[in-house]
C-alpha cells in the first residue's frame, strides 16, 4: 500500500510552499474548511501546489471568510513531472468529467481537447476541466495538477506535430490487434502522447492524416467497441504499464 495519509484533508493552493510560509484562502477553499467540515483554529490539513511538494499546514488567524494557513512540515517531497500527454475528443458534461478525473487518477502530465469532424461537444468548459483536474489530484494523494491546454483542430494539432513525441493513437482497424504488441516498440522513459478520438472515430481523412505522421503508433484496444471514456482509462493503464510510469518503476525495482 502506498504510503499516502488518506484520512487528511488534501486542497491545492497556489501559494508558494517552505518552512514558515504563510498564505490567506480562497473563498471556496476557506468555505469548504469552515463550514462543511467545520474546522476551527489550530487544527491541521495537508497542502500542495505542484512546485514544493505536500505540507502539513495550520489554520493559524485570519477570520473564517479569509481564514489564514501556516506551513508547518513538508510531509512528502515533490516527485519529478510526469510527461504523458492525453488528446481526446471532448464528450458532453458528465462523461467529460469523468474522463478528465481518470486521465490525472493515470498520470496524464497535460489534457488537451481536440475538436474532430465527429466530436459531440461544440464547447469545451477548461475551467471546468480544471476543477475536475485539481479534485482528482486532491483526493488520489497526486502532487502535480496537469495542464489544461485550450482546444485545438486535428489538422493543426497533426500539422505542428513536434518529432520527439510519439503520439499514440487509437483505431478499431489498427492492423496488429494486440495493443501489448503494438506498443512493445516503445521503449519506456519516451515521451508519449495518447489521442483518443470521438465517438464513431475518427474520420477517413483524418485517420490518412494520422497515418502519414512519422512518429505515429496506431493501436487497438481489443475485440470490443468502447465508450470513448472507456476507452481512455483503458489505453492509459496500457501505456503506463508498458512504456510509462508503471514500466519505468518495474525496471527500478529490478535493478535494485
Amino acid at each position: 500500500m502506498a504510503s499516502y495519509d488518506f484520512s487528511t484533508h488534501r486542497l491545492f493552493v497556489t501559494a508558494d510552499l517552505g518552512p514558515g510560509a504563510r498564505f490567506v484562502l480562497s473563498h471556496d477553499q476557506a468555505n469548504y474548511l469552515m463550514n462543511v467540515l467545520r474546522m476551527a483554529q489550530g487544527q491541521r490539513f495537508l497542502a500542495f501546489n505542484g512546485r514544493d511538494g505536500e505540507w502539513q499546514v495550520e489554520l493559524s488567524g485570519g477570520s473564517r471568510k479569509a481564514p489564514e494557513v501556516l506551513a508547518v512540515q513538508q510531509m512528502r517531497p515533490q516527485p519529478d513531472a510526469g510527461d504523458l500527454w492525453y488528446l481526446f475528443a471532448p464528450l458532453k458534461s458528465a462523461r467529460l468529467d469523468y474522463m478528465v478525473q481518470k486521465a490525472v487518477e493515470m498520470g496524464a502530465s497535460r489534457l488537451v481537447p481536440v475538436m474532430t469532424h465527429r466530436t459531440v461537444a461544440a464547447r469545451v468548459n477548461l475551467e471546468r476541466m480544471r476543477a475536475n483536474a485539481v479534485e482528482a489530484a486532491e483526493q488520489c494523494g497526486i502532487l502535480s495538477v496537469p495542464d489544461v491546454a485550450d482546444p485545438i483542430r486535428i489538422e493543426s494539432l497533426v500539422g505542428a506535430w513536434q518529432t520527439d513525441r510519439i503520439l499514440v493513437w487509437c483505431d478499431e482497424d489498427a492492423p496488429i490487434t494486440n495493443p501489448l504488441t503494438a506498443l512493445s516498440s516503445v521503449q519506456p522513459g519516451m515521451p508519449l502522447a495518447l489521442l483518443i478520438g470521438p465517438e464513431g472515430g475518427f474520420d477517413a481523412a483524418e485517420r490518412e492524416k494520422l497515418l502519414r505522421l512519422s512518429n505515429s503508433l496506431r493501436i487497438s484496444l481489443g475485440p470490443r467497441i468502447l465508450r470513448a471514456d472507456t476507452a481512455a482509462v483503458a489505453a492509459l493503464a496500457l501505456l503506463q504499464a508498458c512504456c510509462g510510469d508503471m514500466a519505468i518503476d518495474a525496471v527500478h525495482k529490478g535493478r535494485a
